[in-house]
């Protein structure tokens, strides 16, 4: 079948090319040229239209999936005010059966300093969970500001086609682009970006028995100085360079201690107490567009940024 397509193709195709080297002469006839000519210009506009500068086949991917995409989002979508409901009804359950049930046998129990002790622990974990969880379903995770030109950026998004700065991804489900985006959380309405988790660590920390793969997991990205969707690129950078024999450093990595300071937005030593240990809506390091270079980076390598 292949052999009888390539033997009806091949006149076909030498023929063409006939055509094309008598276009070029110019004692062909003009109608001929005329032809050469109008072929030419067809397929400059052809290729005009379908040219992307982020075509490939990942783009192919996409747009085949597009639909499948479509669905999945606006079903995702409505996820996040179901399981928000069961989480406030859930944490409401377990304080009312610990009023109800524990307490009672605690009293009765417990010597009066380990009542004590249970009696404060219990309670500060109660209003760190209360409040940083309610700061964390309330405060957006930052977006790329609209009309402004003084924003260095890496790339275009190509959902929104708009000007994408330094460690901002997409969002399928929020539809819009998020500053140093980590993923889509359904616990919390909007968007997880490092930008506002500094809001909700004592939260995170407070539930780490009941997600505690996933509590290591970040502890380890927060650690590095990456993202969920960052550890896949430099994954992949890494990989690139060291088929090149060269080595890749992450230029956002401060150090474990600073990767830790910058997330939950510490900057003095008493901060540990004032914005960890106890309630605080401060506001989270830096900008979420600008990010000041790591030690080991030198001067002339200072414009390094990762898309």
């Amino acid at each position: 079948m292949r052999g009888q397509r390539s033997l009806l193709l091949g006149p076909a195709r030498l023929c063409l090319r006939l055509l094309l080297l008598l276009g070029y002469r110019r004692r062909c006839p003009p109608l001929l040229r005329g032809l050469v000519q109008r072929w030419r210009y067809g397929k400059v506009c052809l290729r005009s239209l379908l040219y992307n500068s982020f075509g490939g086949s990942d783009t192919a991917v996409d747009a085949a999936f597009e639909p499948v995409y479509w669905l999945v989002d606006n079903v995702i979508r409505w996820f996040g005010v179901v399981f928000v409901v069961l989480v406030i009804v859930l944490t409401g359950s377990i304080v009312a059966i610990a009023y109800l049930c524990v307490l009672p046998l605690i009293l009765r129990t417990y010597s009066v300093p380990r009542l004590c002790w249970h009696f404060f622990y219990s309670h500060w974990n109660l209003i760190l969970i209360v409040f940083h969880y309610y700061q964390a379903i309330t405060t957006p995770p930052g977006y790329p500001p609209q009309g402004r030109n003084d924003i260095a950026t890496v790339s275009i998004c190509k959902k929104c086609i708009y000007p994408k700065p330094a460690r901002t991804h997409h969002c399928s489900i929020c539809n819009r682009c998020v500053l140093k985006m980590d993923h889509h959380c359904h616990i919390l309405p909007p968007a997880l970006s490092k930008l506002p988790t500094s809001l909700c660590p004592s939260f995170l920390s407070s539930v780490a028995l009941a997600l505690g793969a996933l509590t290591v997991w970040h502890a380890v990205l927060i650690s590095r100085g990456e993202t969920s969707i960052e550890r896949h690129i430099n994954k992949k950078e890494r990989r690139r360079l060291q088929a090149k024999g060269r080595v890749f450093r992450n230029p956002y990595n401060y150090g474990c201690l600073d990767n830790w300071k910058v997330f939950l937005g510490v900057d003095t030593g008493r901060h540990w107490l004032t914005r960890v240990l106890l309630p605080s809506s401060h506001l989270p390091h830096g900008n979420g567009m600008s990010w000041e270079p790591p030690p080991w980076v030198t001067a002339h390598s200072a414009s390094v940024m990762a898309v």
